[in-house]
C-alpha cells in the first residue's frame, strides 16, 4: 500500500462512513500504461491455480495448517450458533424458506431444511450476523461464514467426509485471501468493488470445487463464473443494522461461489483463461497493476490460514485492543468515579468514534463496559440500547476517541492493532492501560485452547455445556469423521 498504513485502511474498511483512507489510496493508484497488459509479458496464473484447486483434496498440508483449518471451522460454527436469532440470520432463513423454498439441506444452527444453495446462503448470513467471526486482516475479508457454511453443507448433501471438508476449507482460504491482495484494496475501491465481497465468492468456489473433485478445465470455468459474480459495493459502510453487511461479507459470496461450482459441474462453459487472457477479468484496465505473483507464489506451501485471525471479543477488529483495556480498567473503578475517558488508537479513530453499528462504536462500547462491568454478546450488538438507553447516551459524552500517530506501524511493516485508554477520575490520579495487541491477531495467534474457550463461551448459552464440549471434540476429530451429518445435527435446534 502507498500513502497510508495498513491499519488506517482496515479502520476505514470496517466502520460506517470511514471511506477516506481507501479513497486516498485509490487516488494514488490510478492505472498507468503498463507492460502487464502486453500478452507477451503477462505472468500466466490460471494453470497453477487450477492445478492447485483440482488437486487440493490429494495435497498434503502440514498438520499445523490442518489444525488451524479445524479451529476456523469451530469458530465459524460457534458464530452461527451464537448469531442464529439475530436479524440477518432470521432474514436469511426467511429467504431460504420462503414461497417455493424446500429441500433436504440443513440450515446450519437449525433443524430447518432448504434447497442446497438457499440453505448455504442462510447459514452464511447467520455466521456473519454479528462481529464475532474470523478475518484475514491483510486481505480485508472475513472468510469463515461463506466458506465453512458452503463446504459443510455440500459435504452433508453429497455424503462427503470431514477430512474432505478440512481440505476444502484450506484451499478456500487461499483464494479468499490471495485474490483481494493481488488486486489490492485501492484498485478494488476505485472500481467500486469491496474486498469483502470479492474474496468469499472465489474462496467458496475453490472450496466447493475441490470438494466435488472438479478437474482443471472445470475449475477454470468455475473461476470464470466467480468472476462474473464477483461483486459487493462499498456502500456496506453505510449499513446500520448489519443485514446488508452480512449479505456482502458472507451470504452473497457463499451463494455465488457455490453456484459457480455447481454450474461448472453440470458442464457450463465460460472463459477458461479468464485471469490470463487479454480482455478477461483480471486483465481489465482497472486491475492492470495487480500483482499477479501473489496468486501463485508459495501456493500449497505458504498458507493464508497463517494470516487469518480470530476475534476475542464480539466487536470489530480494530476496536478490540480498546475493549480489552476498558475491561481491565473497569476492575479498578466504578462508573460514577469516572470524569472522562480518552481512547487513543492508530488509524481512522473518527471512524470508530461515530460508527453506525454498535459493535464498531467505541463510545458506546466504553459506556456499556463501564455501566455493566462487562461486555456481553447481546449488548455489543444492540441498536436499541445504543439509541434508547439514556444512561448510555449520557456516558458516551464522556468518551473521546482520537488518532495516535505514534502507534502507527512504519510503512511496509506488518499491520498491528493497539490502543491506549486513559480514565480521568473525579478524584485521584488517572488510570492508564496500553494494549499493544489482542491475542488472536496473526502476529499473536490464539492457541487451540483459546479458540475452544471462545467457542464454548458462545455455544454453551444456547446448547448447554455438554453439547458445547461435544461440538469442540467433534470438530477436533473432523479429519477422521465420515460423514458430517452428526456434526450438522448437533448444532441445530
Amino acid at each position: 500500500m502507498t500513502g497510508i498504513t495498513r491499519r488506517s485502511a482496515i479502520a476505514g474498511a470496517l466502520a460506517g462512513g470511514a471511506i477516506g483512507p481507501l479513497a486516498a489510496q485509490a487516488a494514488r493508484a490510478r492505472p498507468t500504461a503498463s507492460r502487464a497488459q502486453d500478452s507477451e509479458t503477462v505472468m500466466p496464473v490460471m494453470p497453477p491455480l487450477t492445478e492447485y484447486i483440482a488437486g487440493a483434496q490429494n495435497a498434503a498440508a502440514p498438520d499445523a495448517i490442518r489444525e488451524r483449518a479445524r479451529l476456523h471451522i469451530l469458530d465459524t460454527l460457534a458464530s452461527i450458533v451464537a448469531c442464529r436469532d439475530l436479524e440477518a440470520a432470521r432474514l436469511g432463513r426467511a429467504y431460504a424458506l420462503g414461497p417455493g423454498g424446500s429441500g433436504t439441506t440443513t440450515i446450519l444452527g437449525t433443524t430447518r431444511q432448504a434447497a442446497l444453495v438457499d440453505a448455504v446462503f442462510a447459514s452464511a448470513m447467520t455466521g456473519h450476523a454479528a462481529e464475532i467471526n474470523d478475518f484475514i486482516p491483510s486481505a480485508y475479508v472475513q472468510p469463515g461464514p461463506a466458506i465453512v457454511s458452503a463446504a459443510l453443507s455440500l459435504a452433508q448433501a453429497r455424503g462427503l467426509s470431514g477430512r474432505q471438508v478440512v481440505s476444502a476449507v484450506i484451499v478456500g482460504y487461499e483464494l479468499a485471501g490471495r485474490i483481494p491482495k493481488a488486486i489490492g484494496a485501492p484498485r478494488l475501491y476505485r472500481s467500486g468493488l469491496a474486498n469483502h465481497g470479492i474474496g468469499p465468492v472465489f474462496g467458496t468456489g475453490a472450496a466447493t470445487a475441490s470438494l466435488l473433485g472438479l478437474d482443471q478445465t472445470q475449475v477454470a470455468h468455475m473461476l470464470s463464473y466467480c468472476a462474473q459474480q464477483a461483486s459487493g459495493s462499498w456502500q456496506w459502510l453505510l449499513d446500520v443494522r448489519h443485514v446488508e453487511k452480512a449479505f456482502v461479507f458472507a451470504g452473497m459470496g457463499a451463494r455465488n461461489g457455490l453456484q459457480a461450482t455447481l454450474m461448472a459441474e453440470l458442464g457450463f462453459t465460460g472463459v477458461p483463461d479468464s485471469f490470463d487472457v487479454e480482455g478477461g477479468w483480471l486483465r481489465w484496465q482497472s486491475f492492470a497493476e495487480a500483482d499477479r505473483s501473489v496468486l501463485i507464489d508459495g501456493l500449497g506451501r505458504d498458507f493464508e490460514l497463517s494470516h487469518a485471525a480470530f476475534k476475542r471479543y464480539p466487536t470489530g477488529g480494530p476496536t478490540q485492543p480498546a475493549v480489552e483495556a476498558l475491561l481491565a480498567l473497569r476492575e479498578q473503578i466504578r462508573p460514577d468515579a469516572i470524569a472522562h475517558i480518552l481512547i487513543e488508537m492508530p488509524g481512522r479513530a473518527d471512524a470508530f468514534r461515530s460508527a453506525n453499528m454498535p459493535a464498531l462504536n467505541l463510545p458506546y462500547l466504553a459506556a456499556i463496559i463501564m455501566l455493566d462491568g462487562k461486555l456481553d454478546f447481546t449488548a455489543a450488538q444492540s441498536l436499541e440500547r445504543m439509541h434508547g438507553d439514556r444512561a448510555v447516551a449520557a456516558f458516551r459524552e464522556k468518551v473521546a476517541v482520537v488518532e495516535d500517530a505514534t502507534q502507527e506501524a512504519a510503512e511496509g511493516e506488518a499491520r498491528v492493532e493497539s490502543a491506549r485508554v486513559t480514565i480521568v477520575r473525579s478524584q485521584g490520579a488517572p488510570l492508564v492501560k496500553f494494549i499493544p495487541y489482542v491475542r488472536g491477531f496473526p502476529s499473536h495467534p490464539m492457541s487451540r485452547e483459546d479458540v475452544e474457550r471462545k467457542a464454548s463461551e458462545l455455544v454453551a448459552p444456547a446448547l448447554g455445556q455438554a453439547r458445547a464440549r461435544d461440538l469442540i471434540d467433534r470438530v477436533a476429530g473432523l479429519d477422521t469423521a465420515r460423514p458430517v451429518d452428526d456434526l450438522v445435527a448437533m448444532i441445530g435446534t
